[in-house]
């Protein structure tokens, strides 16, 4: 009987059909909360880079991470100096509710070849490759690009760590899912892992295995560890790399495929899922759980479903209802898309994003 009042208060309380809020998954949320507060562990590390005009667009990441996320968060931040005063002041404004601290980082390359990995791709792009150098003290942590929208908590792209096997070090998803429209398979001049490469826009990393592991490469016989082999990678694909430090480590991974788990699209689904019809087929099923918002996407008319999914996070705001402040508008604006190929998929952008409002407010009615 109590199960039944619980379902049905939640029904009601978001005027959603049973098949959408039913009981198993209402108590599969609640007994993994309860899971967590009853063996606690240690906070969850997020690493992001933030150079030139990608304040906002980091800001916004971050309150994703904050808004559904259990355990507790420890965001490393590496922005140029000028943007550091600008994130205090933002971040020391934001309600955490206890859950989140922060730490502030110049920018640092190794000194002689700094100027050359800050041009590499797009300005300080190539930071996250020296994080296991610079994060010595962190064993595990999770790097998104500043595009990146959280919606489902972090603890479970998290919990991807325990699943790694005795000799996989990171976790990454394919660049594409459609061959025909892949970008390495058809003009890479250098190797790149599996059928499609990898994007690195989400990164999960056992840093302690990354310090620790040998490296297979085509430079030497010898094996190198991370901040070995980086430079001479770099001094020998120069010329023939384009995206930058996520090329680098294609050509890692493809040396060394053995070290790398491979995420779902829907832990990095990007405008290429669905700009050409959609290809994720995790995501028309589970709905989308990070959303990358490469090329700009968040900030023109190209995409508008991207859009308005991250307007309507970065205009939230705390302690508002989210179901009448986040879920309900934007749905809304996202059926104003529909003329385009993203938009005719438009449910995959709200399918988790709904669940995860729907656990959250499980959680807090347990206390």
């Amino acid at each position: 009987r109590c199960k039944n009042l619980s379902v049905s208060f939640w029904n009601s309380y978001w005027m959603l059909p049973s098949d959408v809020c039913g009981m198993n998954c209402f108590w599969e949320a609640a007994f993994r909360y309860h899971s967590m507060k009853a063996h606690p562990s240690e906070k969850m590390h997020l690493a992001v880079v933030a150079c030139g005009e990608r304040l906002e667009e980091t800001v916004t990441m971050l309150r994703s991470a904050i808004i559904f996320s259990i355990k507790p968060l420890q965001f490393h931040i590496f922005a140029e100096d000028q943007l550091h005063e600008s994130f205090k002041d933002i971040l020391d404004d934001l309600p955490y509710e206890g859950k989140v601290n922060y730490t502030l980082y110049p920018i640092t390359f190794p000194t002689e070849s700094a100027a050359e990995w800050k041009k590499l791709f797009k300005p300080c792009a190539s930071q996250r490759l020296f994080l296991p150098l610079i994060l010595k003290n962190v064993d595990s942590l999770l790097y998104v690009d500043t595009d990146i929208l959280f919606l489902r908590p972090v603890d479970d792209i998290w919990s991807f760590l325990g699943m790694f096997n005795s000799t996989q070090i990171a976790a990454m998803a394919p660049e594409h899912e459609e061959p025909r429209i892949g970008w390495y398979n058809r003009f890479a001049r250098h190797p790149y892992y599996g059928v499609t490469g990898i994007n690195s826009g989400v990164m999960l990393m056992n840093m302690t295995r990354i310090r620790r592991k040998y490296f297979k490469n085509d430079m030497t016989p010898v094996r190198l560890q991370w901040g070995e082999i980086l430079m001479p990678l770099l001094k020998k694909y120069k010329l023939n790399i384009t995206w930058g430090d996520q090329d680098l480590l294609n050509i890692m991974f493809f040396h060394n495929p053995e070290s790398l788990y491979v995420f779902p699209c829907q832990w990095n689904y990007r405008p290429d899922h669905c700009i050409y019809g959609s290809n994720c087929k995790q995501a028309e099923e589970e709905g989308i759980f990070i959303l990358h918002g490469n090329r700009g996407v968040y900030h023109d008319d190209k995409q508008p479903t991207f859009r308005a999914v991250y307007e309507a996070i970065k205009n939230y705001s705390f302690g508002d209802d989210l179901v009448h402040s986040l879920l309900q508008p934007l749905e809304l604006e996202l059926q104003k898309t529909m003329h385009t190929y993203c938009g005719r998929v438009y449910k995959v952008f709200i399918k988790q994003l709904r669940n995860s409002i729907r656990d959250l407010y499980a959680r807090r009615s347990r206390g």
